[in-house]
């Protein structure tokens, strides 16, 4: 049986969080709940979340403040903000302490598990088909979401893995920013611009290990992966 899903959801609204805890529940999700952004961070390192849920007025610390100390130990765990505050500057700052995703609230449970569905792309009941790709020294398996490089191995999360997908199909040749927004986010709007900023530098990291490949930035055009 596959591993369940991790989840740590931290807002101090209770009565919320504990129907949204138990919604996630019954779609088979491991939930762990915490009521401030000072306890999400102590319970980080326990639960090795593979996604974060953080509402952002929080005491303690707020959700920004947890997400920038979350991203000095994991690169790679996913961070949902979970807000009443739908003012673009508030999702532009989440999106610049490198949140993944932001759901304004009240927002259907549903709508949230179509996000995290779609993010990690898992069907627990069907095998997924290996597709591998070779460039430089590394080993790019699309399905699983590893690189390997000699025998080192890394994590990327599905959305990085579907950039990485489009560079390595076209190794060594330019592709245009947009077509990597349109495909990827669906429209090229300013706060996705900055995402995919925020993912090259993700796949970048992840790529560091094998010096003879690279993701080179074309100034306002796109992006080569070497290689």
């Amino acid at each position: 049986m596959a591993t369940p899903l991790r989840i740590l959801l931290a807002d101090d609204d209770l009565k919320y969080s504990i129907l949204l805890k138990r919604f996630l529940e019954k779609e088979g999700y491991e939930v762990t709940y915490t009521g401030n952004g000072t306890m999400a961070l102590e319970q980080f390192p326990a639960v090795k979340p593979d996604l974060v849920l953080l509402d952002i007025n929080m005491p303690g610390k707020n959700g920004f403040e947890v997400a920038e100390k979350i991203r000095e130990q994991d690169h790679n765990v996913l961070i949902f903000f979970l807000s009443d505050r739908s003012d673009k500057n508030d999702r532009l700052k989440g999106f610049s302490v490198k949140g993944n995703d932001y759901l304004a609230k009240p927002f259907y449970p549903e709508e949230l598990l179509a996000r995290i569905r779609e993010r990690f792309e898992q069907n627990l009941s069907v095998e997924t088909a290996e597709e591998l790709y070779s460039f430089g020294d590394t080993f790019f398996n699309y399905a699983t979401n590893e690189i390997r490089t000699g025998n080192s191995k890394t994590l990327i999360t599905s959305r990085q893995a579907d950039i990485l997908r489009i560079l390595v199909r076209n190794l060594n040749k330019a592709v245009d920013r947009n077509v990597i927004l349109d495909v990827i986010w669906g429209n090229n709007s300013y706060a996705n611009s900055l995402a995919l900023n925020v993912q090259i530098t993700y796949l970048r990291r992840a790529l560091k290990r094998d010096l003879s490949v690279g993701i080179v930035s074309l100034t306002k055009k796109g992006y080569i992966l070497k290689g």
